[in-house]
């Protein structure tokens, strides 16, 4: 079997709530285990590494804690350079095929320095990626054919690779008490114009229903709308007050999944970088946890049919009429979110996604990829 090591990204939130809540555990294995067991971006991290084999190696990159946990018990107390830390684990683990989750932060010229032992080089980017240079990896994925065809046209080698169902989910997908009318969890800032318009038109609806948004904002933002900001000319970067009334901290991991399975409508807004494509993460986790997503309009990949799975919208009011005819109707809407959970977890197991994985290690030996 190959010896795979799996490096994962997080969001700065997500990191800072984890930690928090882990201060007392105090080695790498340990907190790793925390992490895995937290399922924070579970739909993206292979069987074999939440199975907990081996030779399937994982760690978070992003994560200066955990990895100089790591770089402390292996003599490296010292080194504060996170992608020495990185190559370091990799050279003990004697890795044969590297995925890798941040490529914008562990780009070519990170891919030319891996030792050896390492055969095969897969990143996966789900998004624009700048000017970062990822030709040096075998093979750049995602499950965006429109980005995947940008990647090509760059010369770089690219394939389609999806999220899977994470069985974890099916707990919180039998769940029959949704306290929740209409819940939002995504990032917000003012680039997100589109997403931000449909928030503020949801927003309106918390006279009537019970409305939650879990944002995660950057930084400006929160500055932006500190009490002492106000006299700054930074009014472009704060939400609506309408948005703000309803807006709770970020969930992730096992919150997430929790916010998901308490709600009766889940809002999906894809953000403009992909064009007509959907499938992001977020359908993935909505519909493995039967809620009943309501999510824009556009071409969705195989066992994600509008109407029978979830609904869509074209623009903002169509979303709130769509977003009021469920709620008003909510018994003839239930099925939809037990069909979505069924239609996940037949489509997109961790099994299937993992034979697709091998596969794809295949064709980069053979170059047909």
């Amino acid at each position: 079997m190959m010896r795979l090591f799996v490096n994962s990204d997080s969001y700065p939130a997500y990191r800072r709530q984890f930690h928090e809540e882990w201060s007392h555990v105090d080695t790498f294995a340990a907190r790793r285990r925390a992490f895995l067991n937290d399922r924070y971006c579970a739909v993206h991290l292979l069987k074999p590494v939440l199975d907990g084999e081996e030779w399937a190696f994982f760690t978070d990159g992003d994560d200066e804690v955990l990895q100089r946990m790591w770089a402390r018990e292996h003599g490296m107390a010292r080194t504060r350079d996170i992608s020495t830390i990185l190559l370091a684990q990799i050279e003990e683990h004697r890795t044969e095929v590297f995925y890798n989750h941040d490529p914008l932060r562990f780009p070519s010229d990170f891919v030319r320095r891996l030792p050896s032992t390492v055969k095969r080089t897969i990143a996966w980017r789900a998004a624009p990626s700048r000017s970062a240079d990822l030709s040096h990896y075998d093979l750049v994925v995602c499950n965006f054919p429109s980005l995947i065809r940008q990647w090509r046209d760059r010369g770089w080698r690219a394939d389609y690779f999806f999220p899977s169902h994470d069985p974890e989910m099916d707990a919180y997908a039998t769940r029959t008490e949704r306290c929740v009318d209409v819940s939002f969890v995504g990032s917000y800032s003012r680039h997100h114009q589109i997403r931000a318009k449909v928030l503020t038109a949801f927003a309106q609806l918390s006279t009537r229903y019970n409305v939650r948004f879990h944002l995660n904002t950057c930084r400006v933002t929160k500055i932006a709308e500190h009490p002492l900001a106000s006299f700054l000319p930074v009014a472009r970067f704060r939400r609506p007050q309408a948005i703000r009334q309803v807006t709770l901290p970020p969930v992730f991991g096992r919150k997430l999944y929790d916010t998901l399975a308490s709600s009766k409508v889940t809002l999906n807004v894809s953000i403009d970088m992909a064009g007509r494509d959907r499938g992001n993460m977020r359908c993935f986790e909505a519909m493995g946890c039967g809620a009943v997503m309501l999510s824009d309009d556009g071409i969705y990949p195989e066992g994600m049919v509008p109407g029978r799975h979830f609904v869509t919208y074209s623009d903002p009011m169509e979303a709130v009429a769509q977003a009021t005819d469920i709620l008003e109707h909510w018994p003839s809407y239930q099925d939809i979110g037990r069909r979505a959970h069924a239609s996940v977890q037949q489509h997109y197991s961790q099994e299937r996604q993992w034979d697709a994985f091998v596969s794809l290690v295949g064709r980069c030996r053979t170059g047909s990829a």
